[in-house]
């Protein structure tokens, strides 16, 4: 008897595969698209942002691989005492020599205006290379590992750079940077917690195996950013921003704000010789200086709590818990607090900025004097939360600062600069956490110290120009 076929020729056989083939591929395409229709909303699709938060998500995933597998070799597989030495190595490799260099990445991204999907696409690429190259190092831990972190810390830090200089150009219509940036780093976030535990799993496989997962990612970053609008290539209309003293430069009166679409007048800097100069951070007034030392301060206190808190816990683990318990009771409470604060961030649409910094910079000091003072188990995740949420809003106001009060055509050179100097913040934290003895009390009483000093520093500022206002029109 013939085998019944339907009217395109198939027979039951062929169609309980093609039926068994959709329903496995379902869960996929479905997650796919439910990511694509939230990251593409609002007009971020049609805008190429959308694009931008799926590419940060990639760099966000890589980057946690790599790290997975550098824990795993430099502080998890020797005792403490050589895991402090291993990752003091470490430092001084990598750490010290980004220092150096941190300062030259913006200036040279700001050669390549016409470059920018290249220079991102080269970051994910170099990171892959760079991936596959440390994971015959990685089960030694051979001081041929050391240098290639430092290339990928450069790599990671010039992508951030360029992806901030990038947003701008992909804001979508009635869309602030505060909410566009928030979408992004929602990104980053998610994926990296998505990515952390599929890291780790790898790990248990072969230690080389979460490296070979982050060059994969990497390779697929690489061919995404070139997937971005040709728009984030155009220079039109820009200039370069300085970091600059005071006395170095005469700010001749601001021209007068105009209300055309939220674009102010551009403050303009002569020399002595009468040349005209790049204008500077400084003058356009006191808010994002002041708010570049505030964030410059929650920076340190993540670079310093990161380090500390990493040798603390190990030789010290929080009461009734292993010490990889401790780590990941703390890295859970940060990463819940960046998330939260990324999200108020972007409910708030930048109302207010100088006063959102001197609030949750307030309340980063006070957290860190009451672990300081009744040190436990209780206070020092809560602190790790309060630094993740009030390092997040922070960032989130200075974004919509720089946007503010900015020129349009030296926005772009603004924010390559202040990510430098935070990142440059972050790494003097780190070393101070290394450093310092593995004492609880201490510790938390250097952190408040921290955030102190920045609070001196810039609270009068802001609020000061807060009350003052801005001769810049606000952006919604």
């Amino acid at each position: 008897m013939a085998t019944a076929r339907s009217s395109d020729g198939s027979g039951p056989l062929r169609r309980a595969g093609r039926a068994m083939g959709r329903a496995l591929r379902a869960p996929f395409t479905g997650t796919a698209r439910g990511i694509r229709k939230a990251t593409h909303a609002h007009g971020a699709g049609e805008s190429g942002l959308g694009k931008l938060i799926e590419l940060h998500a990639v760099n966000g995933a890589g980057d946690v691989m790599i790290t997975v597998a550098l824990a795993s070799t430099v502080f998890f597989s020797v005792p403490t005492d050589e895991a402090r030495g291993r990752v003091a190595l470490y430092l001084a490799i990598t750490m010290a020599p980004f220092t150096l260099l941190a300062p030259v990445v913006g200036p040279l991204l700001d050669r390549l205006p016409h470059g920018r999907r290249a220079a991102m696409a080269g970051a994910m690429f170099a990171r892959a290379v760079l991936a596959i190259t440390m994971s015959s190092a990685v089960a030694t831990g051979g001081l041929e590992l050391y240098p290639a972190a430092l290339a990928v810390l450069v790599c990671s830090k010039a992508y951030g750079v360029v992806r901030s200089a990038v947003v701008p150009r992909l804001l979508p219509p009635r869309f602030s940077l505060v909410k566009a940036n928030s979408r992004v780093t929602l990104a980053g976030l998610l994926a990296t917690g998505i990515a952390a535990p599929i890291g780790a799993g790898l790990q248990t496989v072969g230690s080389p195996w979460p490296l070979y997962g982050a060059c994969a990612i990497f390779l697929g970053g690489t061919v995404l950013a070139f997937t971005l609008p040709h728009k984030v290539d155009s220079a039109k209309g820009e200039r370069k921003a300085r970091l600059v003293l005071p006395h170095e430069e005469a700010i001749r009166p601001p021209a007068p704000a105009v209300r055309n679409g939220g674009r102010s007048g551009s403050t303009r800097t002569t020399s002595k010789n009468g040349r005209e100069k790049p204008p500077g951070l400084r003058s356009v007034g006191p808010s994002v200086l002041h708010g570049l030392q505030a964030n410059a301060s929650h920076r340190a206190l993540s670079g310093f709590l990161i380090f500390f808190l990493a040798f603390l816990l190990r030789e010290h683990p929080l009461a009734g818990q292993s010490a990889a318990v401790s780590l990941g009771i703390v890295g859970v409470a940060a990463g819940t607090g960046n998330a939260c604060g990324t999200a108020v961030g972007s409910w708030l649409r930048a109302r207010g900025p100088e006063v959102i910094v001197a609030t949750v910079l307030g309340l980063a000091l006070a957290a860190a004097v009451l672990a300081a003072v009744f040190f436990s188990t209780v206070m020092v995740a809560a602190l790790a939360g309060v630094a993740g949420f009030t390092q997040a809003l922070s960032k989130l106001s200075l974004d919509a600062m720089i946007q503010r009060d900015v020129p349009e055509e030296v926005r772009t050179s603004a924010f390559a600069r202040s990510e430098t100097l935070l990142q440059m913040s972050w790494v003097a934290g780190g070393a101070i956490g290394i450093a310092l003895p593995l004492n609880g009390v201490l510790g938390m009483a250097v952190a408040a110290g921290i955030l102190a000093l920045g609070a001196g520093a810039s609270v009068r500022g802001l609020l000061g120009a807060a009350r003052r206002g801005t001769p810049h029109p606000r952006v919604a």
